[in-house]
């Protein structure tokens, strides 16, 4: 009895480790697909890492460029201003001397007006600037000497003369 009980246990023994034998082939099997599956998905990956890291690399020159467009422009912009303002400030200057050269223009024609208004006889020069526009008349007669502005409003229709004697006073 002993021999069949131990014929028994080694082919229990044995059809339990044919049976182990089969499960760890297919074990070994599904660990080779699992294998193989998890190689072509790290592949996957490291394409797609390689993708992303170009696709960085591309936005970064691009990025680049823009900033160095962007600044180009900007030096551009700021050159057309300082030469902007440099004209500006020359147009400015040119007013003001022209202006002066008006005002200087003026000051000398009024000095040879009112100097040929105060040759002038009084009757005479009492007629003309009656005849002009009061402001015109104002101008001549304020630069003339009070002496002969009298002189000349004497000789003058009344209503004109206390007319410009009115605007002289302001």
């Amino acid at each position: 009895m002993r021999k069949i009980v131990a014929v028994l246990l080694v082919g229990f023994v044995s059809l339990n480790a044919l049976e182990t034998s089969d499960k760890l082939f297919e074990c070994t099997e599904i660990f080779k697909a699992r294998k193989s599956e998890l190689l072509i998905e790290l592949e996957r990956i490291d394409e797609q890492k390689q993708s992303l890291s170009a696709l960085k690399t591309a936005t970064e020159e691009l990025l680049n460029k823009r900033e160095a467009k962007l600044s180009e422009r900007e030096a551009s912009v700021t050159k057309q201003h300082s030469e902007i303002s440099a004209k500006e400030e020359s147009i400015k200057k040119m007013v003001q001397k022209n202006e002066q050269i008006l005002k200087e223009l003026k000051e000398t024609k009024m000095g040879k007006m009112a100097e040929t208004f105060a040759k002038m006889k009084a009757a005479n020069a009492a007629t003309v600037l009656s005849e002009m526009d009061a402001k015109d008349a104002v101008e001549i007669l304020s630069s003339l000497k009070p002496k002969t502005t009298g002189t000349i409003l004497s000789k003058m229709e009344s209503k004109k003369a206390s007319e410009l004697t009115i605007l002289l006073a302001k």
